[in-house]
């Protein structure tokens, strides 16, 4: 690992002004955040991320809390989650266990234990591809500024199949699909202001722009919240419980499917959430993780959805759509049929629930 120095700023003012590079030498390399460190201290480790220095968030106060804000006039509130908040409390918050289970369930299917209690928030929505040729030093990819997508024509079985091109990376964080879903937003800060953005518009395609980034946090620009809405973007009655799917008139599941029973990422993960009445669909979120770049929305089931019947064929036709698009490379085919049974699996749990 390269030598860095280690600041350690108590107010999110200062953590942002000390991202401008102009605070290190001339010619220093420009400094990094440091939440939990799940993902950068494998970076460092890896020679992947070579900081003049790392700026350490842990001092900040705030960063760290879960609270309810208002949300005109609704009740229950709007849930506020600083970036710091780690997944394991996430994990085992009662308010969240019992509106967002969906989120839960995602947080818990992170890592292990001790990666949970360390691992943040914001750090899990930001951390880098995990793709082979991405973590390996010596291979100058596409990602790290080369001329070429090794993964493309090489050994892509995790690679992308959904939105893939120039660049073939899968977006790792499980929590992100499960909050696409749930229509959280997100709250950035730099040196000029805070912004709003929806968590859905917040991650980007390579083909959309800088394929070196995934993100649009700008240069002097940090996480410092998480807003999930009280009705999650859905109208009707909204109250969650923790029973894992049925609140109210609203569903949720989430399932995720890893290449062994031990702490891998995802291959696919599904994100779910149904709003149901009188036995009908009336609105849909569905989010594959595992499969695409960014968390994958998958506007064309969620369309197809409305207004059908709370039954396993509504389910499987919109698994047909959500995955019409794929393209896969020559050793990742496997997620298409993979995808579409576990969507699949995720409308049969919701539809169980009458039974």
């Amino acid at each position: 690992m390269r030598p860095f120095e280690m600041w350690e700023p108590s107010e999110v003012a200062q953590a942002v002004a000390l991202l401008d590079s102009a605070h290190l030498a001339p010619g220093s390399r420009a400094p990094r955040l440091l939440a939990g460190g799940q993902d950068l201290l494998g970076e460092l480790k890896d020679d992947l991320a070579r900081p003049a220095a790392l700026i350490n968030l842990k001092g900040i106060a705030g960063l760290d809390e879960i609270e309810e804000v208002a949300s005109g006039g609704q009740s229950p509130h709007a849930l506020r989650i600083g970036s710091l908040v780690t997944l394991a409390r996430i994990a085992d918050n009662a308010t969240l266990q019992e509106r967002y289970p969906l989120l839960c369930a995602a947080a818990v299917s992170v890592g292990s234990p001790q990666i949970r209690s360390q691992a943040t928030l914001g750090g899990n929505l930001c951390q880098r591809p995990r793709c082979i040729y991405y973590r390996n030093a010596a291979a100058l990819c596409l990602k790290k500024g080369g001329r070429e997508c090794f993964a493309e024509g090489g050994v892509n079985r995790h690679n992308a199949i959904l939105g893939g091109g120039p660049s073939w990376i899968v977006h790792p964080s499980d929590l992100a699909p499960a909050l696409v879903a749930l229509d959280a937003s997100v709250e950035l800060t730099s040196p000029t202001g805070t912004r709003e953005l929806s968590l859905a518009d917040f991650f980007t395609l390579p083909a959309d722009g800088d394929v070196l980034r995934e993100n649009r946090l700008g240069p002097q620009e940090m996480i410092t919240s998480l807003t999930l809405p009280a009705g999650g973007g859905m109208t009707g009655a909204m109250t969650e419980k923790a029973t894992g799917g049925r609140s109210g008139d609203v569903r949720q599941v989430y399932m995720k499917f890893r290449e062994r029973e031990s702490f891998d990422f995802a291959l696919v993960s599904v994100s779910m959430r149904v709003r149901v009445v009188d036995d009908r669909i009336r609105a849909a979120r569905l989010v594959l993780g595992g499969v695409a770049p960014i968390p994958w929305r998958c506007l064309g089931a969620e369309r197809l959805l409305a207004d059908k019947p709370l039954e396993p064929q509504s389910f499987a036709a919109a698994a047909q759509v959500a995955l019409a698009a794929a393209e896969p490379l020559e050793q990742n085919a496997y997620k298409v049929p993979l995808a579409t049974t576990l969507i699949m699996r995720a409308g049969a749990a919701l539809t169980a629930e009458t039974r």
